[in-house]
C-alpha cells in the first residue's frame, strides 16, 4: 500500500488500485487493515503501472520510534564506538536486559520518503545509515504492516557519550521510510533478509545483509515496551534495530546513494545531502 498526495494506492498481484481522497491516518489505523484493503478494491479498475507522487508511508499524526541493540552485531558495534568514553557496558547490559532500548526517533516533518534526501549532521564526523525492518502499528498496539526504515545515525556523537543519543539520532531528515507498507495476513518469515548497498560515484563502497531471525527479541515484545506508558491515537511506526554495521573505516559522505531492500517489501532509495 502506497501513500499518495491524492489518496491511497493498493497493490495486488502487480495491479494498482487508487482510492482517492482517503485520509492516510484514518485508513491505516485499522486492526483489520488486510481485510479492509481486499474489500475496498472490489469493483475498481486497476492500473498496470505504479503511481507517481509516492510519499513516506507515515501520517501527519504518527510518530516514528526506534529500538536499539536488538542484534548481536549492533551490540558489538556500539561497544566498540563507545569504549573510549567508558560506555561499552551500557550496550552489553541492555542487550541482555529484560527491558530493551526504545527511543523516540522522529515526528513526520523530520522523515523523508523514497528518493528523498537524508542528512548527516554538520557537527558529526562519523555517520552511517541503519537499515531496519520497520513495523506499522495500530493504536491498539497490533502490528498491521511492515515497511523499510533508514535510521540515520551519528556514531561519533553517540560514541562520545551514550547520553548524547537524542542528538545523534534526532534531527531534520534523520530518517527515511518506504516505499510502501507491506500488509499481509501472516507474520513475516523469519528468514526474511535485509540488504544494504551504499554507492558513491557510481561504485559500491559498502554492502551487507542479515536475516530478521537474528533479532534477539520478538517483534511483539518490542511493540509492548513502546506502548507500555505511551498512547498513539493514530498508531505509530517502530524501527526494530539494525544488524548491519559498517566498520570504523567507513562514514557516509554527501552524494552517497543508500539502497535498503527487504524481501517482500521492496527497496528504499535515498541520497545523502
Amino acid at each position: 500500500m502506497y501513500n499518495l498526495k491524492q489518496g491511497v494506492s493498493i497493490e495486488n498481484g502487480n495491479e494498482f488500485y487508487v482510492l482517492k481522497n482517503e485520509d492516510w491516518d484514518t485508513f491505516i489505523n485499522d486492526d483489520s487493515l488486510f481485510q479492509k484493503m481486499k474489500e475496498r478494491i472490489k469493483g475498481l479498475s486497476p492500473s498496470q503501472s505504479r503511481p507517481n507522487g509516492i510519499l513516506a508511508p507515515v501520517g501527519s499524526g504518527q510518530e516514528l520510534w526506534a529500538c536499539g541493540v536488538t542484534y548481536l552485531r549492533s551490540k558489538i558495534g556500539r561497544q566498540e564506538e563507545s569504549k573510549n568514553a567508558g560506555g561499552g557496558d551500557f550496550y552489553a547490559k541492555v542487550y541482555e536486559a529484560e527491558r530493551p532500548e526504545v527511543f523516540f526517533k522522529a515526528n513526520p516533518h523530520r522523515i523523508v520518503g523514497p528518493n528523498g534526501k537524508v542528512r548527516i549532521r554538520k557537527d558529526s564526523t562519523w555517520d552511517v545509515p541503519e537499515p531496519e525492518l520497520t513495523l506499522v502499528v495500530s493504536s491498539s498496539a497490533k502490528i498491521i504492516g511492515y515497511t523499510i526504515g533508514n535510521d540515520m545515525s551519528s556514531r561519533s556523537i553517540e560514541g562520545e557519550n551514550p547520553l548524547y543519543l537524542p542528538q545523534a539520532k534526532t534531527y531534520d531528515a534523520c530518517a527515511s521510510v518506504g516505499p510502501c507498507i507491506y500488509v499481509t495476513a501472516e507474520p513475516l518469515n523469519s528468514d526474511t533478509t535485509i540488504r544494504l548497498v551504499i554507492n558513491r560515484n557510481n561504485k559500491t563502497v559498502f554492502e551487507g545483509s542479515i536475516a530478521i531471525s537474528q533479532i534477539k527479541r520478538s517483534l511483539e515484545e518490542l511493540v509492548s515496551f513502546v506502548f507500555r506508558e505511551c498512547s498513539f491515537p493514530h498508531g505509530c511506526l517502530i524501527m526494530t534495530g539494525t544488524g548491519i554495521v559498517p566498520g570504523h573505516d567507513f562514514t557516509l559522505k554527501s552524494g552517497d546513494e543508500v539502497k535498503i531492500s527487504i524481501d517482500g517489501i521492496g527497496t528504499l532509495v535515498n541520497e545523502v545531502e
